[in-house]
């Protein structure tokens, strides 16, 4: 394992920091041990959209939430936990985990290795350390204002962003495009025309490829607060940036979210992205 380094997330001593980044890592061999059993397996599949369209669930969704949360009430019991797949407990507390066990459940159902699990941490409501792990290929992308770091193959090196000013040498992604609705639908065909490339399909695999310097933008739309908040401070702690489409700073909720290693970028996608802005 290790540890964080030696920085201050604003308002917490060092030493507390490192405990928390090494439970982090904790949390996520626990989820892990879950969730790899049932990858290209019989994973108990349930589809809980009903009329309002296909919804998966699994095994490891609810599993590996499980098992986190154990964790989380036998180490820290006053810790608040916002889940996808359980809800809410003390969630204005000091301190509050913010979990998707499995963020990409249909690229798991279809034996694709870019599900991630999204662990995210609130100090005093704001998203101070995350991490975005894939336990398939033995990667875990973990973060806060002191830096970001990548751990695989028992080796950890540090994450940074790439430069990139303009988005005509962009590589962009999304999840979907048909997710986005409206108005949302024009803004980002006008940002993927301006790009270079557009990857989908990622989910939050790209949020960790913006922090590695390999994708410079993501924009997804109506995420929740479990969806985004992980990536969040590893985003950042790589010299990223996480906005809302007017390129302001995210509430507790989600929703219209640009991810971007440059702020130029960034502000020239804003652009094009305010027009579908509430």
């Amino acid at each position: 394992m290790t540890a964080a380094p030696d920085h201050l997330i604003p308002g917490l001593a060092s030493h507390l920091v490192e405990e928390l980044d090494s439970f982090l890592v904790e949390l996520n061999r626990a989820a892990s041990g879950v969730i790899l059993p049932l990858f290209r397996a019989d994973h108990g599949l349930v589809d809980k959209g009903g009329a309002d369209g296909f919804d998966p669930v699994t095994d490891a969704d609810k599993g590996a939430e499980r098992a986190i949360r154990a964790l989380i009430a036998e180490r820290y019991p006053e810790h608040g936990v916002i889940g996808e797949e359980y809800g809410e407990d003390r969630a204005n507390a000091e301190f509050v985990w913010v979990l998707d066990p499995v963020d990409g459940t249909r690229a798991f159902i279809a034996g694709l290795p870019l599900w991630c699990t999204l662990i995210g941490l609130r100090f005093q409501g704001k998203p101070v350390l995350g991490s975005i792990g894939q336990s398939y290929l033995g990667e875990l992308y973990i973060g806060h204002a002191g830096g970001s770091r990548l751990i695989a193959g028992g080796q950890s090196r540090p994450l940074k962003v790439r430069a990139c000013s303009k988005l005509s040498n962009a590589i962009i992604a999304t999840t979907d495009p048909a997710l986005f609705q409206g108005r949302e639908r024009d803004a980002w065909r006008a940002v993927r025309s301006a790009s270079r490339l557009a990857r989908l399909g990622c989910d939050a695999y790209a949020y960790a490829m913006v922090a590695a310097g390999t994708i410079d933008l993501v924009l997804e739309a109506r995420l929740k607060s479990w969806d985004i908040e992980a990536a969040i401070p590893v985003v950042a702690g790589a010299g990223g940036f996480t906005t809302d489409w007017r390129g302001e700073p995210l509430g507790d909720n989600g929703g219209q979210v640009a991810i971007a290693g440059d702020r130029a970028c960034l502000d020239e996608a804003v652009a094009a992205l305010n027009a579908a802005a509430p």
